[in-house]
């Protein structure tokens, strides 16, 4: 027993001061990274929380004399009218998410489990949409919107401008190049004989989409509905440019409704902005184990 135990002790040897001194340089930096990243956040909770008086008379970069509430909060629900703007955001993100996933699934399914010649070139293009920035394009897009006709009972005006079928339209666009790259390089893990046996079954196209495909890819479509939802709920430009009626816009754009015409709150504004980033926050939660799960589920596949 003491030969063996001496020969264990010969085998665990001591980490290497080089080694150990990289291990607690990294832990410094990410600490830091993390301190970083939270200080804005931290930073727009404690102003929240000071009266404007207060922030007024001794600066920014001062301890509190007053005392902390949450009056700032109260006003900017009420101020705001912050929930009607949650219900307009609602109008746009929640169909905006499903329309998106329905047309990516489908691209992705038809791009990952089949062979055709122009397979890869479309890909190419969904995914190379991406890289175009929304301002290029925004002058002709305002001109398509303001003279491209709606029936009444789509458009309360007769056109696309001002209309939130406008807003929702122009994400999905924009955010189905992207689904559509995850959603096909995650469905690339499936094997293709799944498909196949389907097929020899008897089943058709639409019926192995909706019944085999989608209930393997719920991590990545779970993944892929909390990005969106962020993406859609935090929008500012299109909601901006693409719409006229101040209550029709987002809670995003709503804010503008905290400042003044000579005089801004940034407390007020702040307490806003908190209470806005809410249900994004809430929906990152309650998805957070399959978000976490579809990111890294097919990253260990062959």
């Amino acid at each position: 027993m003491a030969v063996l135990a001496a020969a264990t002790r010969s085998r665990v040897r001591p980490q290497p001061l080089r080694r150990q001194l990289s291990r607690a340089a990294l832990h410094a930096f990410l600490v830091a990274m993390c301190v970083v990243w939270l200080f804005p956040l931290a930073w727009a909770i404690y102003e929240a929380l000071r009266p404007i008086s207060d922030t007024t008379l001794n600066g920014y970069l001062s301890w509190p004399s007053g005392g902390l509430s949450l009056d700032n909060f109260t006003t900017a629900w009420t101020q705001a009218n912050l929930p009607y703007f949650y219900l307009n955001t609602l109008y746009i993100a929640v169909p905006g998410v499903i329309l998106t996933l329905v047309i990516a699934s489908m691209l992705a399914f038809a791009m990952s489990q089949f062979n055709w010649k122009f397979n890869v070139l479309v890909l190419m293009i969904f995914t190379a949409g991406n890289l175009l920035p929304a301002q290029v394009i925004i002058i002709p897009l305002y001109w398509i919107y303001l003279n491209t006709p709606l029936p009444d009972f789509v458009s309360d005006n007769g056109l696309l401008y001002d209309q939130y079928i406008g807003i929702i339209l122009i994400h999905v666009v924009f955010q189905t190049g992207f689904a559509t790259f995850v959603l096909s390089n995650y469905m690339k893990t499936i094997t293709k004989e799944i498909t196949e046996s389907a097929l020899v079954d008897g089943a058709n196209v639409l019926r192995i989409w909706w019944s085999v495909i989608l209930p393997l890819c719920r991590p990545a479509l779970a993944a892929m509905a909390t990005l969106l939802f962020t993406f859609i709920y935090n929008d500012f430009f299109w909601a901006l440019i693409l719409m006229k009626s101040g209550d029709k816009r987002p809670i995003v754009s709503a804010l503008n409704n905290l400042q003044g015409e000579f005089f801004t709150n940034y407390n007020l504004l702040a307490a806003g902005a908190l209470l806005a980033a809410v249900p994004s926050v809430l929906v990152f939660i309650a998805f957070q184990k399959h978000f976490v799960r579809g990111l890294t589920l097919g990253a260990t596949k062959g």
